[in-house]
């Protein structure tokens, strides 16, 4: 399929260089004493893990995060030695997994914990866990204010090695700080009372996502867990210094001149207001180029904006061309990423489209090829 998809000319284009950019950018914000984990679950997300992973460690990274313990073992197969942690839930199969490919898990209930417990010891081996915190995300992790005697005793099984304390933000993004605030009192409460009635704390302690690394220094601890910002995607507005990582091509696989009232795609959602003239880009929601863009959406073609009328298909998109631009068949179309003057970023897409970048990049399918530059 890889190389079928090739010849019709749609590709990725992923720069491990700004990979690498958006790392050492990060390494600055966060300063020498805090750890960067690199977020590379969901295939990196979309970017391709194993070359992002590579590329992240080697600008300075210490750690990798997944969300599954199959995407960890992936990384290890491939010979990736840095540490790992599976962020998500689990199964008693994943985590005898896991352990046996030195993956850290996360504990997020009393259930979890004992699974892990029974993994470690049919592998005959130790387990490296964080205990997951939910200090206002309302997934898994155990309530912030149930950290008490009984979990310490929980997690002083001989078999568990206590590697971190960890939490996740729900609006680190958002305009109010009131509930990550009220969310980093949570954690620091519960790091206050493990250091009074443990006397220690686990190695690492960490709650920052990218926004959180990126406004609020107080919330890095030691480690921070960046996803969205390591493939240059802001996860907020205003200039960070990230640069896009993927960029998203096609060629022009028919241009067509129309009347007025001519109709395009299914529904008939488009028609002609005056003579004009169309290109067809063999790209569709099957790729990855959400249905939700169609008629609302634009592409670029020879640094010119061109709108996508119609609906969006499964295969196929088109566009209306300006009557300034001389356009060909065979000429490349930026679905994603610069020509001239222009650009189009994952969250441009994602505004027409009614969500968020991360659905952008991690939506671009199988049947688009990835292709790797160095560019530093």
């Amino acid at each position: 399929m890889a190389i079928a998809a090739s010849l019709r000319g749609t590709v990725a284009s992923v720069n491990l260089g700004a990979i690498q950019s958006n790392v050492r950018r990060l390494l600055q914000v966060i300063g020498p004493d805090v750890a960067l984990m690199a977020v590379v679950k969901a295939d990196g997300y979309g970017h391709g893990a194993l070359p992002v992973a590579q590329a992240a460690l080697a600008a300075g990274a210490r750690w990798l995060g997944v969300a599954m313990a199959e995407e960890g073992i992936e990384l290890r197969e491939a010979g990736v030695q840095a540490p790992i942690l599976v962020l998500g839930p689990n199964n008693r199969e994943q985590l005898a997994a896991a352990i046996r490919y030195r993956l850290d898990v996360v504990v997020y209930s009393p259930e979890s914990l004992e699974w892990v417990i029974e993994a470690a010891q049919e592998v005959d081996r130790e387990a490296r866990v964080h205990l997951k915190l939910d200090t206002g995300m309302g997934r898994i992790g155990i309530p912030a204010a149930g950290l008490d005697e009984a979990w310490l005793e929980r997690l002083s099984h001989p078999r568990i090695v206590w590697q971190g304390l960890m939490s996740h933000l729900a609006d680190a993004d958002q305009d109010d700080p009131a509930s990550s605030r009220e969310q980093l009192k949570r954690f620091l409460d519960a790091v206050e009372w493990l250091r009074q009635k443990r006397g220690s704390l686990p190695p690492w302690l960490h709650l920052a996502n990218s926004a959180a690394t990126l406004r609020w220094p107080g919330m890095h601890f030691n480690l921070v867990r960046v996803g969205i910002a390591l493939y240059g995607i802001d996860p907020l507005p205003g200039e960070w210094g990230l640069r896009p990582a993927l960029s998203w091509y096609s060629r022009i696989a028919m241009i067509k001149a129309v009347e007025p009232g001519t109709s395009q795609g299914y529904g008939r959602t488009y028609r002609a207001r005056t003579a004009e003239r169309w290109a067809t880009i063999p790209v569709g929601y099957a790729d990855g180029y959400l249905r939700g863009l169609s008629n609302q959406a634009a592409v670029l073609i020879g640094g010119y904006r061109c709108p996508v009328i119609g609906r969006v298909s499964m295969d196929q998109l088109v566009v209306r061309l300006p009557e300034a631009l001389d356009a060909h068949v065979g000429d490349r179309v930026t679905l994603l990423g610069d020509d001239g003057e222009e650009r189009l970023t994952a969250n441009h897409l994602a505004e027409w489209a009614g969500t968020i970048g991360y659905e952008i990049v991690t939506r671009i399918g199988t049947r688009v090829p990835r292709e790797y530059l160095e560019d530093r």
